[in-house]
């Protein structure tokens, strides 16, 4: 690798990190926010819930086994504004690697900054919450500290923006593939029984090789897709995606999902989380920090029982206002007590906000794509008893094999 130029990172404080650039030579403005997965770039890279955000990694050395092929992607291209690390390897060891880290940013048109104490900036984050900021690789722009700092604060930032037109697919389309050699020995290998529409507001593919592998026959809508056409395609249940941003803004959504609860059994992840807490009548707000990492502990209020799950968001659904328009909290996050999963007693619909397709992260929830097929089979929301039965069900067929 060529000698690496400067880079700076200017935050809406004033607040300016100098380091070493690498990938393109752009500057970028998006909200500064932290991950604290210690693998997995390659597929944080590419979750099109980090669009407009320029993500910080934790773990101090990245890049060290490259980049992989499309199979470990979560989407077509990377889909952060920048990615910020502390040390850039310059190894790239991995049998599986066809690129270093840069030369794909590269490629990409994506600009990185190595070289900087994310320790530091992972605590400014934590005390003052996410930062607009601008990641500056571009030497005709870096001498220039006022300008970029001018540049952060003139970005529009997240909140009441619709970000989900910019990753959902534009026509309808079918996915077929499963987990293939990723599948674990508990995962179902049997014939597509049930037919699901996803409606992909950025859907991560992890997620549609998990209904695959539960037995279901995906056909995939965009965002914009009214319950009218939805329900033409004669599904047996239906699944809301991850997806990026503010979740209030998208009221498309929102009309259709109020149109299909009652009708369709109806599995929500992430953002379908926040988007079927608002057809309901809840309320969302923003996280002061978000949660984003490979580890974080949520419990099933129902049993007390832990699991260390992988997150996305920025964003959360309200316990109370959720309580009061018949929704039933399921999981809450032990870090700061924020929903983390609900139900509804009276209509076959479920949510959390975690992400149990992993990738990255822990297979603790992989269960719960079992309890969508059992809902689509009896017509009943899963309750936390029944999840928990379904994650024991689980272990048991891993362990005994």
């Amino acid at each position: 690798m060529p000698q690496l130029p400067v880079a700076k990172l200017a935050l809406e404080d004033g607040t300016i990190f100098s380091g070493l650039a690498f990938g393109a030579s752009v500057a970028r403005a998006g909200e500064v926010v932290f991950n604290t997965s210690l693998s997995g770039y390659q597929e944080i890279l590419t979750d099109p819930s980090y669009r407009g955000q320029i993500v910080t990694m934790t773990c101090p050395q990245i890049g060290n086994y490259g980049i992989a092929d499309s199979s470990d992607e979560e989407s077509l291209h990377p889909q952060v504004e920048g990615f910020i690390i502390k040390e850039l390897s310059t190894l790239v060891s991995n049998y599986r690697a066809v690129e270093s880290l840069h030369d794909y940013l590269l490629r990409h048109n994506v600009p990185g900054i190595a070289g900087i104490d994310t320790r530091a900036l992972v605590r400014k984050l934590r005390t003052q919450g996410a930062l607009k900021g601008v990641i500056c690789t571009d030497p005709a722009q870096i001498s220039d500290d006022a300008a970029l700092v001018a540049k952060a604060n003139a970005w529009s930032g997240l909140v009441g923006v619709d970000l989900v037109r910019q990753v959902t697919p534009d026509k309808v389309y079918h996915w077929a593939q499963d987990k293939g050699g990723w599948a674990q020995r508990s995962d179902h290998h049997g014939t597509a029984d049930h037919h699901v529409v996803a409606i992909d507001c950025g859907a991560k593919r992890n997620i549609l090789r998990n209904l695959a592998q539960s037995g279901c026959r995906v056909t995939v809508v965009p965002a914009t897709t009214s319950a009218e056409e939805i329900l033409a395609h004669k599904p047996d249940g239906v699944f809301v995606s991850n997806g990026p941003g503010d979740p209030e803004p998208i009221a498309y959504a929102q009309a259709t999902l109020k149109k299909l609860i009652g009708k369709k059994p109806i599995f929500g992840i992430c953002l379908g989380h926040q988007l079927l807490g608002l057809a309901l009548g809840a309320g969302t707000y923003k996280l002061k920090f978000g949660h984003r990492g490979g580890n974080q502990p949520v419990q099933n209020i129902g049993t007390g029982k832990v699991e260390i799950t992988s997150q996305n968001h920025g964003f959360a659904v309200d316990v109370g206002s959720l309580r009061q328009h018949g929704g039933e909290p399921t999981h809450m996050n032990l870090n700061d007590q924020t929903l983390e999963g609900f139900r509804m007693t009276s209509e076959p619909v479920f949510a959390v906000q975690y992400h149990p397709e992993a990738s990255p992260g822990p297979h603790d929830a992989t269960y719960l794509f079992d309890c969508f097929v059992k809902m689509i089979q009896t017509g009943k929301s899963p309750t936390a008893e029944e999840m928990n039965t379904a994650q024991t069900h689980r272990n048991a067929v891993v362990i005994t094999g």
